[in-house]
């Protein structure tokens, strides 16, 4: 720069050393003065009428450049040119990959601005959901698509599960629809759709199957254990007792594994529970952990502990919420050795309303956890036989805590213990006031 600087007051004495003498001999020298820096100023003045031209014809500028200051400002309007023209055609080569790629994609993608108006599409868009882009271009997603309640949807925050319909471009095929929101403050957001006729017709095969195979099975069962009933009521040689008993064990053990199985199949195909029926679960939570009590005292040893808030409601199936929080107490006592403490807690956590199901037992190795709600998985596949247990509990559990927009988690650790929460809604809680505590 100082280079520059040098050069420019090189020119300008230079000027001077020209006009000054000439007004000196003319008797001028403020005249000349004004000249001198007026031939000056008149450089920079063609430079900059130049280099306006220049920018506004969207011209390269080349060198040569000039060898003074304005030469500095030519060679970095280049250089800045020259990285914008390479930057645009970066700009240029990811648009066309993101276009190719979002064109391959079978998923729709389509994004939503801030009022939840269309601004770009894909092309899987306008085959799963008729929607193409730029036709629909500032078009309300809404407006596009009419599907009950895809509205309430679109206004919760909560997207962590999608919402699945049938595409209105073609009846057949079933949609899943997720949203992602992105952006500044989140404003934006992404709507992924994606086709799931062939899992849906799967997993309705699936419980058509394990329906159908349940009910079948009842009937062939129902006269085993009619015979067996009949055949205990008679006098038996010591070494059929054996078989016996272990006949009869097998088939109430078969027997609550139907029953489970046609309660799963329930649960998957119904529809959720109506949420105009308030629930008191405080003193549905008494009558469960008072049986609870009576197959602890059988076992021997166990200290069931139950604290609730008595002003605590919700609003579901209550016979639902019976057999979920019964499966939890019950597994509580069942699956941890003898002596061991269980808390069952009913309070508001933060914005929930949860069930706390918390044991002092041996506790479950973290490679178990992730897979506890699946069917028929077993922790300890021999003591789960010895209990009785079917392997479907915690997948009822799920499916019904789900069905009431609720959450199973599970938490554990080796030789601490275990706690099993189940958290619901605030949206889905009554505040009732008690006379009396329950107890």
């Amino acid at each position: 720069m100082r280079q520059y600087l040098k050069i420019e007051i090189s020119h300008l004495l230079g000027s001077l050393l020209i006009f000054i003498p000439v007004g000196y001999l003319l008797h001028q020298i403020a005249a000349s003065i004004l000249l001198a820096v007026a031939a000056y100023m008149s450089k920079h003045g063609y430079y900059l009428v130049k280099l306006a031209y220049l920018i506004n014809q969207d011209t390269r500028i080349d060198p040569p450049y000039p060898a003074d200051i304005w030469g500095l400002v030519y060679k970095e309007l280049s250089r800045f040119r020259s990285r914008s023209r390479k930057r645009k055609r970066t700009l240029s080569r990811f648009a066309s990959r993101f276009r190719k790629v979002t064109s391959s994609i079978p998923d729709g993608l389509i994004l939503l601005n801030k009022p939840g108006f269309i601004e770009w599409a894909n092309p899987a868009a306008n085959q799963l959901l008729n929607i193409s882009w730029p036709r629909d271009e500032n078009i309300a997603f809404t407006d596009r698509i009419k599907q009950e309640g895809l509205n309430e949807y679109l206004m919760n925050p909560d997207y962590s599960r999608p919402m699945e319909f049938p595409s209105p471009a073609n009846k057949a095929v079933v949609i899943s629809l997720r949203v992602t929101p992105f952006g500044g403050k989140k404003a934006q957001r992404l709507v992924v759709v994606r086709n799931i006729t062939e899992v849906y017709n799967l997993n309705q095969t699936r419980r058509d199957f394990v329906s159908n195979v349940s009910h079948e099975l009842r009937t062939p069962l129902t006269v085993i254990t009619g015979f067996l009933e009949n055949l205990g009521e008679n006098e038996m040689l010591p070494f059929q007792k054996r078989p016996f008993t272990l006949m009869h064990q097998q088939a109430e053990r078969m027997n609550s594994i139907i029953n489970d199985l046609l309660t799963l199949s329930r649960l998957e195909m119904g529809v959720a529970p109506s949420a105009e029926k308030p629930v008191a679960i405080p003193e549905l939570l008494v009558r469960i952990v008072d049986q609870a009590q009576l197959l602890a005292d059988q076992k021997g040893g166990y200290t069931l502990t139950l604290e609730v808030d008595n002003t605590l409601w919700l609003l579901g199936e209550e016979s639902e919420l019976m057999s979920a929080f019964s499966n939890l107490i019950f597994n509580a006592v069942i699956h941890t050795p003898p002596g061991t403490e269980i808390l069952v807690t009913w309070k508001r956590q933060e914005n929930e309303a949860c069930l706390i199901v918390s044991d002092k037992g041996s506790g479950i190795e973290q490679r178990h956890i992730p897979r506890l709600t699946e069917r028929f998985y077993r922790v300890d596949k021999a003591r789960s036989r010895q209990s009785g247990g079917t392997g479907l509990g915690l997948a009822i559990v799920k499916h019904i805590i789900g069905r009431h927009d609720g959450e199973l988690r599970i938490s554990s650790q080796l030789e601490v213990g275990s706690k099993f929460t189940c958290a619901f809604p605030v949206n889905l809680t009554l505040d009732k006031t008690v006379e009396e505590p329950i107890e």
